[in-house]
């Protein structure tokens, strides 16, 4: 092997790296066990434990060392079902965002109807949906929604709009979809918030109708950071910008005020020159110009001008804020920029001073006034899209309304004259502030451009269009979410982890003798690469992704098992150690095969990465990963001492005693028993695709078609199990019931005709949830069980309904993904093997194997002892399914082409049949480890993924079947009778 110094160097650097980046979760773990301790248990003294050391050095590695702060920010990050932490619900308020639909209208019906929506609002009825209610009881015919002085106002006059001749049932569907666009709308600004947050694949999700919003974020357990971070409006701004000559003096002014206080003694090194930095000159004394002395200007880290006051490093913008609202700070502003409001820019990739690519973001001073309101709102757009300018660049044009344009014009006029800027804000981020360079804008038409990508463009278009719908988002419940499993179900995912690694070890060592030690080895550096990978990049660990590295394990080593069952075939034609590992190594080998084979892999991987949410998305992580570092490890780590093996004593038979003679001799005619297998499949496929769809149907989930969601409080803590048990007797549907925070909060979920709406359906789940939990309130009516007040302290403290729409875009992505990834293999196979037999041969095989799967999970989810739903977890079982599948099909298939351009003789049947029996060790080995790993996270690895892992089980048993007995065969049936004589052939004469 070539530059084995270089692999040495590189798969040394990786370890050393993975190593350090650990650490760091290492220690933080062990910080964490300390402060539970010392807390004696208790959640609350524990994190305030935590925030008092987050500043103190806890771990030093002699040439740097690091806070428990920073240590936490570079631990390997856990998912919420794993970690803990916020699940918090965000109430867009209906109510605000009827009354700005109706102008704040003074209609006593129309606000008595909102008072008593608020005060009769019940679980699982929306807060519209009791407004409509109670307009239609208190005008009495009297009244219509389409009155001028209601909702047949100019704002909601026009296409698409509300006339005064509607009927009620008419402007209803507007209001709804008018309600809709703005829930909608906070939403996605919200979720563009939450993404800022970190990378930690917090959940975001709607509920429903009623206008509130769920947020999971992992780890978080400061309800104030989460109420900073999720507080506030979705909504356009533009304001009045100072320039760098207005306010560089304040700024040198703070810079030696904060001196007194931030004063650090460090070497001397050159300050960034900007614009401020010739206000810092005067004084030539070499003190001024030590990084160090400057505690607002070092941080500095590029050149301002016109509305930019600087450029800072994104980790320094809170230390900065900090200093800006500092009363003696403050009062260093000059008289007319007391009210000055200091705020940044997006993100953006600026150089430093050595030419270096490094994020940035810019500092702005906006003009604010004393009710911190700015010159325009983006309330007055009346409508907006999403184009382009000039230049192509993205960007948003826009049409205000009359006060809008006058207030624009006026704003434009000004910033022309005095040579001034307009900053563009979106949720206290500024996008861009230009200037006017072409006179006051009339018309209140206008364009709005700046750093802005096409999606970008696209959400605030959608924001712009609902921004004269103000709605505010309210916490309304916050709690602290404990593990989905618990941790019985994390020490259970350790066991299942750890007992999959011995067991795929022991069977390595037994069939493959020393050759199998030395693949082991690989692995053990494949698991370390896998999970520095992940906490460099701050990947999310979640259960679903404990399952990918479990699956990892069976995987790792399929390249191993490739290359050592072409090895020991070179050694039984002759070939001397050397030359049969060389022989194994290369191209016409074993590398096309596993390259073949890990293509699919990655394939499927990336579209499930790309289409999965969440969990979903970490588990596809874990794999594309995984497939990375296992060909590493498994194609050089094992190389390098299978190298090492032959220039000692040279004894490698990649077999041992017992195992060295099995399926040598092995001449199973399998294309003889086509049709019996044929006619087999058919029948599993003609009956699962009778029960999908004619008898039992699928166990869809949540995600699939929606759900009802309660949370309740209990005045005890509550088993969650019994809680399960008894309410899915009463609906006669399986119902979750999981621990929310507390042992005495749950949070319930039931899919009970979640296809039927209307409030009589509402009330009879309303009703059964009441009488099943009648007992654990014996002195709670339903009247106060099920309504909302203030003060409530148990009974449903928050209900939802997730309808089908809602869920209607996980199941599109499903659809889009199985289908993207069977039609990306199909197209791959026919580009590498150049014939689209190959391809149909391996999609026929695909597609018996997910309808195999479905069928089993249709005809059995009514009575198997765990769920078996149709929901993303199972999706990406399906996805998993199609790649191992693959990956035994196109062993074979590269051995049939191998074997059709080589010298086998006999006829094209012949051909193939000894394709697949020569592969079978590598296909039945491979198989084996993946049924063992997961044979092992089904028994011990929680009941949450136990579904999940059953898809997967049945999945490769059945993908190793259809490798054998259906892509074979298809290929054999598909090649035309003239090929098959020509390669017969041309086979058969050679001398």
């Amino acid at each position: 092997m070539q530059n084995k110094g270089l692999i040495k160097f590189f798969a040394i650097l990786f370890a050393l790296v993975s190593i350090y980046q650990l650490s760091f979760t290492f220690v933080a773990n062990n910080v964490k066990s300390e402060a539970k301790a010392l807390a004696g248990n208790n959640p609350d003294k524990e994190l305030k434990y935590l925030d008092s050391i987050g500043k103190e050095k806890v771990l030093n590695l002699g040439f740097t060392d690091f806070t428990y702060n920073e240590v936490k920010n570079k631990q390997l990050n856990k998912g919420l079902d794993l970690e803990g932490g916020i699940n918090v619900i965000l109430q867009i308020s209906i109510k605000d965002v009827l009354k700005g639909l109706a102008n704040n209208s003074k209609n006593p019906v129309f606000n008595k109807s909102l008072a008593d929506a608020s005060a009769n609002l019940e679980g699982n009825k929306t807060y519209l949906n009791k407004f409509f209610e109670a307009f239609e009881a208190n005008s009495n015919g009297t009244t219509k929604l389409a009155s001028p002085d209601i909702f047949a106002n100019r704002s909601l006059q026009g296409e698409g709009g509300i006339d005064f001749q509607m009927s009620d049932a008419q402007a209803q569907k507007v209001i709804k979809r008018k309600v809709d666009e703005s829930v909608e709308s906070a939403f996605k600004v919200l979720r563009e918030r939450i993404d800022k947050f970190g990378v930690t694949q917090p959940n975001v999700q709607k509920l429903g109708e009623t206008g509130r919003i769920l947020v999971e974020l992992p780890g978080a357990k400061d309800v104030d950071r989460i109420k900073k971070l999720l507080g506030g409006k979705a909504q356009l701004e533009f304001w009045e910008t100072f320039k760098i000559e207005e306010i560089g003096n304040f700024l040198v002014a703070s810079n030696e005020a904060l001196k007194k206080t931030e004063i650090k003694k460090t070497e001397t090194k050159a300050v960034v020159k900007d614009s401020l930095n010739a206000l810092l000159t005067d004084a030539k004394d070499s003190v001024d110009t030590k990084k160090g002395n400057n505690p607002l200007f070092d941080k500095m880290i590029g050149q301002g001008g016109g509305p930019v006051l600087g450029y800072f490093a994104p980790k320094d913008t809170a230390i900065v804020n900090e200093y800006f609202k500092r009363p003696e700070i403050r009062v260093l502003l000059a008289a007319d920029q007391h009210n000055a409001k200091f705020v940044w820019s997006k993100p953006t990739t600026t150089k430093d001073a050595k030419g270096k690519d490094i994020e940035a973001v810019e500092l702005y001073a906006l003009k604010g006034n004393r009710d911190n309101a700015p010159a325009m709102s983006g309330g007055v757009v009346t409508d907006a899209k999403d184009t382009f300018d000039q230049l192509g660049k993205p960007a948003v044009s826009m049409q205000m309304n009359s006060q809008g344009a006058k207030i624009w014009e006026e704003l434009t006029g000004r910033a022309f004259s005095q040579k001034s800027y307009i900053a563009i804000v979106l949720d206290n981020v500024v996008y861009s502030a230009p200037g006017v360079t072409s006179g006051p804008i009339a018309g209140g038409r206008s364009e709005i451009t700046g750093s802005f990508d096409v999606a970008e463009t696209k959400d605030l278009a959608n924001v712009l269009n609902a921004g004269k719908l103000p709605a505010s988002a309210d916490i309304i419940q916050s709690t602290v979410v404990g593990p989905s499993l618990g941790q019985a179900a994390i020490d259970a995912g350790t066991i299942s982890s750890i007992l999959g690694f011995l067991l795929v070890c022991g069977w390595m060592v037994f069939y493959y003798g020393k050759a199998g030690l030395y693949a082991n080895l690989a692995l053990l550096l494949n698991l370390l690469f896998l999970f520095g990978i992940m906490a460099s990049f701050g990947f999310v660990l979640t259960l679903p992704g404990i399952a990918g590295i479990v699956l990892t394990l069976g995987t790792a080593v399929d390249a191993n098992i490739i290359i050592f069952e072409r090895a020991k075939e070179e050694l039984r034609e002759g070939k001397s150690l050397s030359e049969a590992v060389a022989a194994s190594y290369g191209w016409h080998g074993a590398m096309r095969s596993i390259i073949d084979a890990n293509v699919t892999h990655v394939l499927t991987g990336a579209i499930l990465f790309i289409f999965g949410t969440g969990p979903i998305k970490g588990f596809a992580l874990t794999l594309l990963i995984g497939i990375v570092t296992s060909l590493f490890t498994s194609i050089f780590i094992a190389r390098i001492f299978i190298d090492r093996n032959i220039a000692g004593k040279g004894d490698l038979t990649f077999s041992t005693n017992i195992t060295k003679n099995w399926f040598t001799n092995f001449h199973f005619d399998f294309i003889k028993i086509k049709k019996f297998t044929y006619i087999f499949s058919s029948i599993v496929v003609v009956v699962s695709l009778i029960s999908i769809f004619f008898v039992n149907g699928l166990d869809e989930g949540v995600d699939f078609v929606g759900g009802r969601t309660f949370q309740v409080k209990f005045e005890k803590p509550v088993d969650a199990t019994v809680v399960s048990d008894e309410l899915s007797a009463a609906f006669g549907t399986p119902v979750e019931a999981k621990i929310l925070g507390d042992d005495d909060q749950l949070k319930i979920t039931t899919k009970y005709k979640i296809k039927e709406d209307g409030v009589a359906v509402d009330e009879e789940v309303n009703q059964i949830l009441y009488k099943s939990l009648a007992k654990y309130f014996p002195n709670v009516t339903y009247d106060k069980f099920t309504n909302t007040f203030d003060g409530k302290k148990v009974g449903v403290l928050q209900s939802s309904k997730v309808g089908a729409s809602i869920s209607e875009d996980i199941k599109t992505n499903s659809y889009w993904a199985v289908l993207g990834a069977m039609a990306a293999i199909f197209l791959y196979l026919m580009v590498s093997f150049r014939k689209w037999q190959y391809s149909l041969g391996a999609i026929a095989a695909v597609a018996h194997d997910v309808i195999f799967v479905l069928g089993i999970y249709s005809l059995c989810y009514k009575f198997m002892p765990f769920h078996m739903e149709m929901d993303q977890h199972f999706i990406a079982a399906i996805l998993t399914v199609i790649g191992y599948s693959m990956n035994d099909t196109v062993i074979v298939f590269d051995r049939v082409r191998e074997f059709i351009v080589g010298n086998r003789k006999g006829s094209f049947e012949d051909i193939v049949n000894a394709s697949i029996n020569t592969t079978l060790s590598r296909t039945l080995n491979t198989s084996l480890m993946m049924i063992i790993v997961l044979l092992t996270m089904f028994i011990f690895g929680g009941e949450s993924i136990r579904g999940f892992i059953f898809a997967m089980l049945v999945g490769i048993v059945v993908g190793t079947y259809s490798s054998l007995f259906i892509a074979t065969p298809v290929l054999v049936d598909t090649i035309s009778k003239d090929e098959k004589h020509t390669i017969e052939d041309k086979h058969n004469t050679k001398e």
